[in-house]
């Protein structure tokens, strides 16, 4: 029993047990909570207390295990960078269970950096707290915009260190999703060459997350069309506001399109389409403008697992998957194009519209203009503001000017599309630099101040108020962070 613990299930046992491995996590020797994301357990329609309790702290440290039902780590595959890998698994992380919410629906419950797996290879199956605080303040920006994601519960400070670079303090994130299936997990699956464990896995994600498919004629066709579909959203959703994962690999591609794996991901500032931050990506493939493109390579991994669902006729099975796959492009072109008719002001989706829009693309990167102000400061001149601070983006204020006017031309005057414009673009996003100053403060300082209010403000990035007006602005040339790091 877990006592008054929320989490009280373990869907996961209802899978083949090639899928995962039983693991008790390592603990913490004097484990501190950091963080707890109450407004997160609102929505859930959870109660705080045990989570403030002595035995929730001991459990989200991996110390009481009494009260575990059954910690295990998740098993996958994956292509990470076009590589195949074919065992990956959770290396550091022990999925406890999943909570109830107020409308009966399942959230998973896993520990991050809790500790060593059967899939750790070399790895200490621990998270640096800098990794932990980074993937809290980004999941929940991710989340204020209205992206699916997965999100952040608690941090819990372990009270061990680490090696890495240097030694540093290592901590726990508590994460909580809809699923924490992915694409590489049905590699993993196809990998064992038995169909009954992709039919299993298959059967399993319809029952959880798509029911309304159950009884469909063609389940495994209708599953495969609605990853599709719900990837082409997330990207655009990614996209509009300037964010690249950084990380795409099969093994961080969610069944239920809910972003994942916050690693050296990132927001741009000023606007570059071929934008890349992580240092790992030396030749691009996961930079801004190609994302889409890479959702469409991880999404023909996922379909080459689902022919053996599909037809006994190879061929047939073949052309079913390529009928699927081509709706990505055209369902993520809608997406992306309706978000940015939205963000321009715009009413119509015409020709002129589009061509308008890159155009203006493209005179953002040639400017160097910032991404969020941009379009900030132009909700603002369409709500009646005066255009100095928009005007001040350019470094050449006459094209600015003359952009205005053609905009002016274009633009709707109905007050339902001007607040429409707000609500799809952001006062602030979780900047690179602002979340290491964040990092520093804590890690260098055990300061958590500035990591909490910048929490705090991120849960309404569409308004000004004294909670956020800090973190407004973009860097300064010194401030200024090109590359980023798993720092894991």
């Amino acid at each position: 029993m877990l006592n008054d613990s929320p989490i009280r299930l373990q869907r996961y046992h209802a899978l083949p047990k090639i899928m995962f491995s039983e693991s008790n996590t390592s603990g913490s020797s004097t484990p501190s909570l950091i963080e707890l994301n109450e407004n997160l357990l609102k929505e859930y329609g959870i109660d705080s207390g045990w989570f403030k309790s002595k035995k929730g702290l001991m459990t989200l440290a991996g110390n009481d295990t009494e009260l575990m039902n059954s910690p295990l780590a998740m098993a996958y595959s994956g292509h990470q960078f076009g590589h195949w890998v074919p065992i990956l698994g959770d290396g550091r992380a022990h999925m406890l269970g999943q909570m109830k919410t107020y409308n009966d629906s399942l959230i998973d419950v896993q520990l991050k950096g809790s500790g060593r797996t059967n899939y750790s290879r070399g790895g200490d199956g621990r998270a640096t707290l800098g990794s932990v605080l980074r993937e809290y303040l980004i999941s929940e920006a991710m989340a204020g915009l209205s992206i699916p994601t997965t999100r952040a519960l608690a941090i819990i400070k372990t009270g061990d260190m680490v090696q890495r670079e240097n030694i540093v303090s290592s901590a726990i994130l508590v994460r909580t999703a809809a699923s924490h299936i992915r694409v590489g997990t049905f590699q993993y699956a196809s990998a064992t060459q038995q169909v009954s464990v992709i039919k299993a896995l298959a059967d399993f994600v319809i029952n959880q997350h798509f029911p309304e498919i159950e009884q469909h004629d063609d389940k495994y066709v209708a599953l495969l069309n609605k990853v599709i579909e719900q990837q082409a959203e997330l990207i655009a959703k990614w996209m509009l506001v300037g964010f690249i994962h950084g990380v795409m690999n099969t093994d961080n591609m969610s069944i239920v399109s809910e972003t994942i794996d916050y690693g050296p991901c990132a927001f741009m500032d000023t606007f570059k389409s071929n934008r890349v931050f992580s240092s790992i990506d030396r030749y691009g493939r996961y930079a801004w403008d190609q994302q889409a493109t890479i959702a469409v390579w991880n999404l023909n991994r996922l379909a080459e697992t689902f022919l053996p669902l599909l037809d006994l006729k190879t061929k047939s099975a073949i052309v079913i998957v390529e009928e699927q796959l081509a709706k990505f492009t055209s369902k993520f072109n809608l997406f992306l194009q309706q978000g940015l008719i939205k963000k321009f002001g715009f009413h119509e989706r015409t020709g002129k519209h589009l061509e308008f829009i890159n155009d203006s693309l493209m005179m953002l990167s040639k400017q160097k203009i910032d991404f969020t102000l941009f379009f900030n400061y132009l909700t603002n001149v369409n709500k009646g503001d005066t255009e100095g601070l928009f005007l001040e983006l350019f470094s050449d204020r006459e094209k600015g000017i003359m952009w205005l006017n053609e905009w002016q031309k274009l633009k709707s005057d109905n007050p339902e599309i001007k607040l429409a414009m707000r609500q799809v673009n952001p006062v602030f996003i979780a900047r690179n630099h602002q979340v290491e100053k964040a990092i520093r403060a804590a890690e260098d300082y055990g300061d958590y101040s500035l990591f909490k209010r910048f929490a705090k403000s991120l849960i309404n990035p569409f308004e000004v108020s004294s909670d956020n007006e800090e973190f407004n602005f973009p860097p300064t040339p010194e401030e200024i962070i090109t590359q980023t790091f798993c720092g894991t």
